[in-house]
Parts: C-alpha cells; sequence; structure tokens
C-alpha cells in the first residue's frame, strides 16, 4: 500500500456533506435513493456532485426505501458497486430487504443517519433504528463525528467487498447531531481513496451467462441451516479483515482505529463508561474534569457494534470497580441492547467481574448534558443499586 504524500484538504462539513465526499471519492455504479430525515443531506450533497460531473454514478429515485434497497440488491448481484442511505422508519421499511441483502451476501454500503423510530413521531437522534437492524447479518459500525464518519465510510466500502466478507455495512452517524453539524474535516485525496478500495470485483455475476449462477434461492430445511452458518462465518471473518483494513487506512491518512473501540483514559481507570457514537464526545469532557478531581474514570466507545467485540470489551474491562453502560435505545421488556451484549461478555469471559450499571438515554433526541454524564459516576462511586434499569435525563 501506498503512503499518501499529498496533504489532506481540510473542510469544513457536516457529517453528511463528509459522507457525500466519501461517496464521491468511492464512486459507486449505482446508488439507488428515496429521502428521509435526517440522511436526505447526504443524498443531495452526492447528487450535486453527480450533476457537476464530479463522478458517474448512476442515482435511481425509486418510491420507498423498501424498494431502494431491492434496486440495491439488484444492482450489486449484477456485479455493480451499491451506496444507499437512510434513517429511522426508512431503515424500518427496508428491513425486510437488509436480511435479504446480507443473506445474499451483497457488499452494500448503507450510510445511516441514526433517528428515533416513531411513533411518537419523531425525526431526531437515538439508536432504535440501528440497534433494529442488529441482527440481520449486516457489519455495523459508529461514528462518533463528521470526520469519523467520512473514515467509516471509506473503510466500510473496502470491508464489505472483500471476499471474506461480501455482507452489507452500515455506517451509523447520530441524526441531526452529526449529519447537520458542520466541524473541520480532512479528506483524503481522490486518488489515495481510489488506489486504498481498489476496483470491485464481484465473486458472482448474474450477468455473467457463461457462468450462471443461482440468486436468491428457496432455501428449504436441508440447507437454510447452513447457509445462516456462512453468514456467521462472513461476520467473524469480517474481524480480521477490519484489523487489517484500519491499519492499511492509517498507512494512508495518519489516522489510527485501533481494534474494534476507542479507549480513553482507560489504563488505570476504577470506573468506566462505555456509549456509542456523538456522546462520547461530552464523555471525554466529564472524564477530563473528574480526572481532575482524582477520579480515575475512563471511556470505551465502539466503533463495531457488529460483529460483537465480546472478547476484547471483556479483556479491557477486567479489573474496574464498576462500568457503566449507557443506550441510546430502549428494548421495552429487556435492558438495553449494548449492556446485553457487554453483560454476556463479562459473564463469559471474567472470573472477576465489574459490578455492571445500565442506563437509558437520549431518546427522541434527548440531551444528555455533561452533568447528567457526572451524575452516572456519582452513582457508581456511591455504589447505587445495579439491579436498577436507570434512565438518564428523564422527567419522572
Amino acid at each position: 500500500m501506498r503512503v499518501a504524500t499529498a496533504p489532506a484538504e481540510l473542510l469544513l462539513l457536516t457529517g453528511a456533506e463528509a459522507a457525500a465526499h466519501a461517496m464521491r471519492q468511492l464512486n459507486p455504479d449505482v446508488v439507488p435513493v428515496y429521502p428521509i430525515t435526517p440522511q436526505t443531506p447526504i443524498i443531495e450533497t452526492f447528487a450535486q456532485f453527480v450533476a457537476d460531473g464530479l463522478c458517474d454514478a448512476e442515482i435511481v429515485n425509486v418510491e420507498s426505501e423498501h424498494s431502494a434497497l431491492s434496486a440495491a440488491v439488484g444492482a450489486s448481484c449484477a456485479g455493480a458497486r451499491v451506496i444507499t442511505a437512510t434513517s429511522a422508519q426508512g431503515l424500518a421499511l427496508m428491513l425486510e430487504i437488509v436480511y435479504i441483502a446480507a443473506s445474499m451476501r451483497c457488499p452494500i454500503v448503507i450510510a445511516v443517519g441514526s433517528r428515533a423510530l416513531s411513533g411518537p413521531i419523531n425525526i431526531h437522534c437515538d439508536h432504535s433504528d440501528s440497534m433494529m437492524a442488529r441482527d440481520t447479518g449486516c457489519v455495523q459500525l459508529f461514528a462518533e463525528n463528521a470526520q469519523e464518519a467520512y473514515d467509516l465510510m471509506i473503510m466500510a466500502q473496502r470491508l464489505a467487498e472483500d471476499r471474506r466478507v461480501l455482507v452489507p455495512v452500515m455506517v451509523m452517524q447520530d441524526g441531526f447531531t452529526i449529519t447537520h453539524s458542520a466541524e473541520p474535516v480532512a479528506l483524503l485525496p481522490d486518488a489515495i481513496v481510489k488506489e486504498f478500495v481498489g476496483e470491485y470485483e464481484p465473486l458472482y455475476s448474474l450477468l455473467d451467462t457463461d457462468h450462471p449462477t443461482t440468486q436468491g434461492p428457496f432455501a428449504l430445511p436441508d440447507y437454510y441451516f447452513e447457509l445462516k452458518r456462512q453468514q456467521v462465518d462472513a461476520l467473524e471473518a469480517a474481524r480480521t479483515v477490519w484489523l487489517e483494513i484500519q491499519r492499511r487506512f492509517a498507512e494512508i491518512s495518519g489516522r489510527r482505529y485501533e481494534g474494534f473501540f476507542e479507549e480513553y483514559k482507560l489504563s488505570d481507570a476504577e470506573y468506566v463508561l462505555v456509549l456509542l457514537s456523538s456522546t462520547a464526545g461530552t464523555a471525554k469532557v466529564v472524564i477530563d474534569r473528574l480526572r481532575r478531581r482524582g477520579i480515575k474514570v475512563g471511556l470505551i466507545k465502539p466503533w463495531v457494534f457488529r460483529p460483537f467485540p465480546a472478547r476484547e470489551l471483556a479483556r479491557a474491562l477486567a479489573d474496574r470497580r464498576a462500568v457503566a453502560i449507557l443506550d441510546r435505545a430502549i428494548s421495552l421488556g429487556s435492558w438495553g441492547p449494548l449492556y446485553l451484549e457487554i453483560s454476556a461478555a463479562v459473564g463469559r469471559y471474567l472470573q472477576k467481574r465489574p459490578v455492571l450499571y445500565n442506563y437509558i438515554y437520549g431518546l427522541g433526541g434527548r440531551d444528555t448534558p455533561p452533568e447528567l454524564l457526572a451524575s452516572v459516576v456519582t452513582d457508581m462511586c456511591n455504589e447505587a443499586d445495579p439491579t436498577v434499569l436507570r434512565y438518564l435525563g428523564l422527567r419522572e
């Protein structure tokens, strides 16, 4: 892999615009789209790039998100590089086809502006849509900010198309908080991105009449089980491929995504916060303040939620006093999705287990200011009851 020598271009971009720039550089063959807030600016910006002749993708305007992903599956099976985007109810409408895309091993990249699911109707951020899709067979990556949204989109394309993987990859960025907020983003030179990702060479194309294949078969009980196990193997392979890709991405960008999650002041932490996406930025500010007061607290911010890095997270949480897992999604009738995964990981891999707390926060875009996150650490220090599911910032 050649190391980039040209300086990165620094632009003031929203997360949506950053994702669109990544798409421009990836230059997909087909982009089936249907608008929904807050992902619409991703495709609006990308459509302008196409109109200006900066890339030559075929944008397909369809009548629904279900149709968008259906068109994406068809194009992918024909051998095209395909990207689409959606949010909330749009992803819910896609969901039937998301399962099909994963089972047909279509390396489609799906940009998601994470948003609450209705009802009641709400267009603001939480992770309900992302968590709804966690068992579809897709890789799921979560960005903290616009820079990560850009970087993860580029890495996602290479990850999806690796022949050891060949499954859809979702790249999540928080709706409005990231999609509509501008910050400096360092863009790589177009030629460097093109070389990093390479040309897509489909393994099986339904248009290759010299080598016909069956696409989307009806699987009876004597084959269905084995096919699902192959999807398990693909996500297991994604772990290895992700580590390879992030090392190569560091070579061309200087930005390091080491492992499956970011660790912030974790080495000597007695208390740990674990959470996804943009709230990690607020958590880092809170941790810095508490550190100045002598409280040893750290952060784990996963980039990868699927495949879930259970062993790695358990190892990182060993020998801690207490861990607070913050879920920006509610699993009605149960605990938070991230908490359940970490609880299972700790139970499986650790003999001496930290006390685990679960907080639901930020639903429907509810603000989570620093003092609320600081109160979580106070709860852990005061040895509050860990058997209670807690709601952060809720008006009881």
